[in-house]
């Protein structure tokens, strides 16, 4: 059964940004967040163990806190 989702306290220029990107591809905003959404799990799912290896290892990681230093980054960005 379909599951309804629900995002809160959008900023405006994201919502924007969302709407000319819909637009673009003559879609609605819904249609759009879902094809976003499709993707995004699509692309997790189709790595096959290879491809993630190589995933990893284009990411430069040479020791665990090579890794613990990219999280902190990605957090520090949020």
């Amino acid at each position: 059964m379909p599951v309804n989702l629900s995002i809160k306290n959008v900023p405006d220029e994201v919502a924007e940004h969302l709407r000319r990107r819909a637009e673009r591809r003559h879609r609605s905003l819904q249609g759009e967040l879902l094809a976003i959404i499709e993707e995004a799990v699509q692309t997790e799912r189709d790595l096959s163990p290879r491809e993630l290896l190589a995933e990893v290892r284009g990411l430069g990681l040479r020791t665990p806190a090579d890794a613990a230093a990219i999280i902190r980054a990605d957090r520090d960005r949020r």
